[in-house]
């Protein structure tokens, strides 16, 4: 679901992503200054992926600034580094207590 809180701001959110689900594509382009949070439940190890890709096809981890990858992302607050056309998070590990809700602020 998108949300557009300001004329220059929009807001992602993915909720109740369980382990292993991968959030639908957004097209968030349009605003190259990103931030993520995640909230919800980890359970054990649960983590995130935060991927993007230029055709929707092809998908790679995105970094946070200054450069260290998002890959291993949990609880918390963190900058996206690129600006690729499609985000979207992917659940890479968890147990079953694991239910993540992740928000994606965009702005230009």
């Amino acid at each position: 679901m998108t949300e557009f809180i300001q004329q220059d701001q929009v807001l992602a959110t993915w909720s109740s992503l369980l382990t292993t689900e991968t959030g639908n594509k957004a097209d968030l382009s349009r605003w190259p200054t990103k931030s993520i949070q995640v909230s919800g439940n980890a359970g054990t190890g649960g983590s995130i992926n935060v991927q993007g890709s230029n055709d929707g096809t092809t998908w790679a981890t995105l970094d946070e600034s200054p450069g260290d990858g998002l890959g291993t992302m949990a609880i918390g607050i963190k900058d996206i580094l690129q600006n690729t056309r499609y985000v979207r998070p992917v659940v890479v590990s968890g147990d079953e207590a694991t239910n993540f809700k992740v928000q994606i602020l965009a702005t230009m």
